[in-house]
């Protein structure tokens, strides 16, 4: 038996690659049915798009690159950005995502959510047997040690709250500043308070469900707004923050540039931290927008990466032990699984 990690972040790959292959409903059966996986797992976020899994034989990258795409998709140079880990390498690699170690913003919290969330999704699907149960059983566990035996965490934020950081730079005092999130999930919610906790009186929410919309405003003391006159509202605010899961851009060139001349020469300031991306990259030209996506995001999160080196070496360590112990399960069960199926084989004459 084989166990795999194929993926790109934002080490290797800039937000457009990324948003490439964000994967399909289809995914965890193409994954089994065509690339020939006995367990897989797609992991994906706003900086990685992973696939875990195990199988009886070889899988090349591009055959699992492929997957991601979908039918009628082509695959260029892109391959090159993918990144393949084998085996204890696999192991060692998928412990350090979900303690944080290998995020944009290191030492962030969200990431364990969001691989607890895969782990149920592939699980609740079939796709997730035995193997990737332990593996990602083990990674919990190994996550929630290296948060409590480390401060790796402290002075950590997420990305919201990075890119909260660099709003705070440009406007300063944020009391007078009026602020609109498209989208109320997690990310929505972790910068929602990054938000209100630096002094923002005047938050407004819009999302597709306005349930949710309404409960994450309650949670933070903003107010919610339907998602159709978000444009409307985009005349007034000074921040637009954009976190949701369209596959298409909302707000593009030709629907903000009547909003631009209503604006009085005041400059709109919009954070993009979805992807696929929310904000079409040309809205960036306009005059008097200033555009930031999540790539745009990660410089001012390295800022703070020398504070924590010392923690990080810690959280190594406690990650190294895990990976050993993991190991020597993976090869007896291997061992114990070649050695059932050559005892059901008939016996030759």
């Amino acid at each position: 038996m084989h166990l795999f990690c194929v993926g790109l972040s934002h080490h290797t790959a800039n937000v457009e690659t990324r948003e490439r292959f964000v994967g399909h409903a289809e995914i965890d059966r193409v994954l089994r049915e065509t690339a020939g996986c006995t367990e897989a797992l797609f992991l994906t976020t706003c900086n990685r798009v992973e696939v875990y899994a195990a199988s009886k034989r070889s899988i090349p990258t591009e055959q699992i690159a492929r997957c991601l795409l979908g039918v009628g998709a082509s695959l260029g140079e892109e391959l090159d950005v993918f990144y393949r880990h084998e085996a204890q390498q696999c192991v060692r690699h998928l412990f350090r995502v979900a303690s944080g170690l290998d995020s944009m913003v290191i030492g962030e919290t969200e990431i364990l959510g969001q691989a607890k969330k895969a782990y149920a999704a592939a699980r609740e699907s079939g796709a997730a047997g035995p193997f990737l149960h332990r593996l990602f059983q083990r990674a919990f566990r190994v996550a929630k040690q290296v948060r409590t035996r480390t401060e790796i965490t402290r002075g950590a934020v997420s990305v919201g709250s990075v890119a909260v950081d660099l709003a705070e730079q440009i406007f300063g005092n944020f009391e007078s500043r009026k602020v609109l999130l498209l989208g109320a999930g997690e990310a929505s919610e972790r910068t929602a308070r990054a938000l209100i906790k630096r002094g923002v009186r005047d938050l407004r929410v819009s999302n597709r469900s306005s349930e949710r919309a309404e409960a994450l405003a309650a949670q933070v003391g903003g107010r919610s707004v339907p998602m159709d006159t978000w444009q409307t509202h985009c005349r007034e605010v000074d921040i637009l923050v954009s976190s949701t899961a369209s596959l298409i851009p909302i707000v593009t060139r030709e629907n903000l540039a009547p909003l631009l001349r209503d604006r009085l020469n005041r400059p709109l300031f919009i954070i993009d931290i979805a992807v696929p991306r929310d904000v079409a990259p040309e809205v960036n030209e306009m005059e008097g927008v200033f555009l930031y996506d999540i790539d745009s995001l990660q410089s001012i999160a390295q800022q703070s990466l020398a504070q924590r080196r010392q923690q990080i070496a810690a959280g190594e360590e406690i990650i190294a032990g895990h990976v050993d112990e993991f190991n020597g399960w993976f090869i007896s069960a291997r061992s114990r699984r070649e050695t059932a199926a050559l005892e059901l084989r008939p016996s030759e004459s």
